[in-house]
């Protein structure tokens, strides 16, 4: 199997879990705490590691407690951490969780390291990235370096996934490099101007996401699956019915196991498929990386 290159952020979720989300000025009591590693660039590629892909991860943590615990994490599910640099001048990046009775959640980031991931960084792992099938990446480091990226994996002709999360207006010489874009539901909404609440909705979304550019658009849509469109075809794929608990890095789940699947050759429909199935399971649990599955526990419902 090839590698599969994660460009993206490292944080750690400091979680509560209580009965409802606070209103501005609300205190609510009796929550549950938990502290867990995350950061959207570490969640997909813990994801991508425990479905068995070999994953090198490019990213920042800070020289401190947090860091020291977040690469120990990435090195005990293998990943290949050469190019995670120790930063001295600025702190981890950290994650403040709530997360209500139905799953709902909302999260405030301090960004630390990761706002220091530069192109320098990438230039440094560029021959791991030669030996990757795939550049997989997220919006919580520097457009700057997101930028770099896809025009390495374009330069490199390897095939770049992009998740805009959290979501920001992309400039149409990025998105012309992007051979995948995996928005959810508001991410489409915000960089197409088109609300999505339904497939015909999904489609023409997707439309103007390849029209700037894109080969391939996957929406993902939560409990409904994931909408797929490139030139040739466009499908909805179904995902599995599941009591939600935390649904936190359900998108992270997706794209870390697209990801392996991509890079295992999989028709996008059947990697689309085996995407929703890892982000089904992982809603079933508490946490970010925590609750992302080994391949066995998706390969028995496949």
């Amino acid at each position: 199997m090839s590698k599969i290159a994660v460009v993206g952020s490292s944080n750690t979720d400091m979680v509560i879990k209580s009965k409802h989300l606070p209103a501005p000025g609300e205190t609510i009591l009796g929550g549950n705490f938990l502290m867990n590693p995350g950061g959207k660039g570490a969640n997909q590629a813990v994801a991508a590691a425990k479905l068995g892909g070999e994953v090198v991860f490019v990213a920042r943590v800070g020289q401190d407690l947090f860091g020291a615990e977040a690469v120990k994490g990435f090195k005990a599910v293998g990943i290949n951490t050469e190019y995670v640099v120790t930063d001295s001048e600025h702190p981890s990046g950290v994650a403040l969780i709530m997360v209500d009775d139905k799953g709902e959640n909302c999260i405030s980031v301090a960004s630390g390291a990761n706002n220091a991931l530069a192109p320098d960084d990438l230039d440094r792992a560029r021959a791991s990235l030669e030996q990757s099938s795939l550049i997989l990446m997220q919006l919580e480091t520097p457009l700057e370096t997101i930028a770099h990226a896809a025009a390495l994996g374009q330069e490199l002709s390897k095939k770049v996934i992009l998740n805009p999360a959290p979501a920001c207006e992309l400039p149409d010489e990025l998105l012309s490099r992007i051979n995948i874009i995996t928005p959810n539901e508001s991410e489409a909404e915000l960089l197409t101007g088109i609300k999505v609440g339904s497939e015909d909705s999904a489609a023409v979304a997707a439309k103007v996401l390849r029209e700037r550019g894109v080969d391939t658009v996957i929406i993902t849509m939560g409990a409904r699956g994931a909408y797929v469109q490139s030139e040739s075809f466009s499908v909805m794929v179904p995902s599995r019915s599941v009591d939600a608990v935390d649904t936190t890095a359900a998108g992270d789940t997706f794209n870390g196991a697209l990801a392996v699947a991509l890079d295992r050759e999989m028709p996008i429909a059947e990697a689309v498929r085996f995407a929703n199935l890892a982000a089904s399971v992982s809603v079933t649990r508490m946490g970010a990386q925590s609750s992302a599955p080994l391949l066995n526990e998706v390969e028995e419902l496949l």
